[in-house]
């Protein structure tokens, strides 16, 4: 990609991204991601189709250059029981059919990196998931390998929930992913603290029970009351099943930071 000239006090601004956006967009995509994106998604993208948008520009820059892209996030809602985090979501049935935010794409040219633009992109797909009262949160995908991006969403409060092994293939290679998420309008993850101390002492309480129900066992059900113990055992502490999570692979979300 081309240098481009930068002001000294870059004005940034962020705006949709639109139908005359479309070259540059793609430039961009082709020049920073390893991964090929079909004509139908920056078709979307441009005409406000179901993909939502942010690009940023810089109003400093001189010769009608002040509304070129120099970084942008595009995004998709949707509900959230479709979702791979479904299950880290808590419910409220009184606000109907709950969404999710995903992170599509996420980039910024390499002369204005390390600017805090991506950042800020972010922040502008938070404040409007935030704005939606059925939204629970805003999650992405982020290639294991891609430190700068990981650092910049631990700093943003993201928490990364699950590694995805093989999530992407590139040029033949298989990549690990992380997942990351970050929860809004009172959302939490079930594996918050609150959630573990609730968990501990239902645990104790069923241990307790558990216990008062054997000093009044008779002696002759002796023989009996280990597999009783067994079975209160095992439903107390559930294995959960593992998806496979390749085999429901779909296209996913890409950042350069």
């Amino acid at each position: 990609m081309e240098e481009l000239k930068i002001s000294t006090r870059p004005s940034i601004s962020f705006r949709p991204i639109n139908p005359s956006d479309l070259e540059r967009l793609e430039q961009i995509h082709r020049d920073i991601f390893p991964i090929r994106y079909e004509s139908e998604f920056f078709q979307n993208v441009v005409n406000g189709g179901d993909i939502l948008s942010w690009a940023a520009v810089d109003r400093s820059r001189p010769d009608g250059l002040s509304d070129e892209l120099i970084g942008f996030v595009t995004a998709k809602i949707g509900p959230a029981k479709e979702t791979e985090i479904s299950d880290l979501i808590r419910y409220n049935s009184c606000k109907g059919e709950e969404t999710l935010v995903y992170i599509l794409t996420l980039g910024v040219v390499e002369s204005y990196r390390k600017r805090g633009i991506a950042k800020l992109l972010i922040k502008e797909v938070i404040k409007y998931a935030s704005s939606v009262p059925v939204c629970r949160g805003v999650y992405l995908h982020v290639i294991a390998h891609n430190n700068p991006a990981i650092r910049l969403y631990k700093r943003m409060s993201f928490r990364c929930v699950r590694r995805l092994h093989g999530f992407y293939i590139i040029n033949g290679q298989h990549f690990d992913s992380f997942l990351f998420v970050y929860f809004i309008n009172g959302s939490r993850s079930p594996c918050s603290p609150f959630d573990l101390v609730v968990f501990v002492l239902n645990y104790m309480r069923s241990g307790i029970k558990s216990v008062a129900s054997k000093l009044t066992m008779k002696h002759e059900q002796k023989g009996l009351k280990w597999l009783k113990c067994k079975d209160i055992t095992r439903c107390l502490l559930p294995t959960q099943t593992k998806r496979n999570l390749a085999s429901e692979r779909v296209s996913s979300g890409y950042d350069y930071v």
